[in-house]
C-alpha cells in the first residue's frame, strides 16, 4: 500500500513551525519513508508569516512543492494563516488550526469570520492550542498541541511521533521532553473528541 501525506505548515515566526516539521520528518525517516520539505517561505522573524511544504511518501518524491489543490492537510498555528493556504487543500483535505490569532497586521479580519470560513470546510479541527498549552504548564508548547491534533489524520503511528519528540528535544532535558509529550497527547485527545468530518 502506498503511503503519502502532503502537508502545508503555516503560522508566524516564533510559533514553532520548524519544530513541527522536524518531528514529523524524524518520525517519517525512522519508518523508512521519503521526505521532502520546501524551504520556509515568508518572514521567519518573530511575527512574520511562515509556511513550508512537507511531503512524505513510501515512494520517491519528485518535487518539494505541493501543487495547488493537492495538499492532504494544512497544519496551522495561526487561523488566518490557515485561510491563506486554502487554495492548496484537496477537497477532502483536513485543516488543523489554532483558534488563537496572532494579530500581526493592522487589517486583520474579524476572528469570527476567519473561524467561520474554516468551519465551513468539511474536515477540520479548530483548537485553542494556547489555552491547552497553558493548562499543562507550558504556553510555549502550543505548536505541539497542534501537532497532536494533526495526528488523527497523519499516516504515522502516534508512538513514533512520541519517539521523535524524545529524539528532537532530548538534548534540552527530560522536563522539556515531558512537557512536549504532554502537549502532543492533549492535542490528540481534543481532536479525537472535537473533529468535524462532514
Amino acid at each position: 500500500m502506498i503511503m503519502k501525506n502532503d502537508i502545508i505548515l503555516a503560522g508566524v515566526g516564533g510559533q514553532g513551525i520548524l519544530s513541527i516539521a522536524a518531528i514529523i520528518g524524524t518520525a517519517a525517516v525512522s519508518r523508512g519513508l521519503y521526505v521532502k520539505q520546501s524551504e520556509v517561505h515568508g518572514m521567519s522573524q518573530r511575527g512574520g508569516d511562515v509556511q513550508s511544504h512537507l511531503r512524505l511518501s513510501s515512494r520517491p518524491i519528485a518535487s518539494d512543492l505541493i501543487p495547488t489543490g493537492a495538499a492532504d492537510m494544512i497544519i496551522s498555528v495561526e487561523p488566518l494563516e490557515a485561510l491563506r493556504y486554502l487554495p492548496w487543500l484537496k477537497k477532502e483535505g483536513w485543516i488543523i488550526t489554532n483558534t488563537k490569532p496572532f494579530v500581526n497586521i493592522p487589517n486583520y479580519p474579524p476572528l469570527e469570520e476567519v473561524l467561520a470560513t474554516i468551519a465551513s470546510k468539511p474536515h477540520h479541527v479548530m483548537i485553542d492550542a494556547d489555552e491547552i498549552a497553558t493548562e499543562i504548564g507550558s504556553a510555549r508548547s502550543a505548536n505541539m498541541v497542534i501537532l497532536g491534533a494533526s495526528t488523527i489524520c497523519l499516516d504515522l503511528p502516534f508512538e513514533e511521533l512520541e519517539q521523535a519528540i524524545r529524539s528532537v528535544f532530548g538534548k534540552k532535558g527530560e522536563e522539556i521532553v515531558h512537557t512536549n509529550l504532554s502537549a502532543l497527547r492533549a492535542g490528540r485527545d481534543f481532536a479525537l473528541q472535537h473533529k468535524n468530518q462532514a
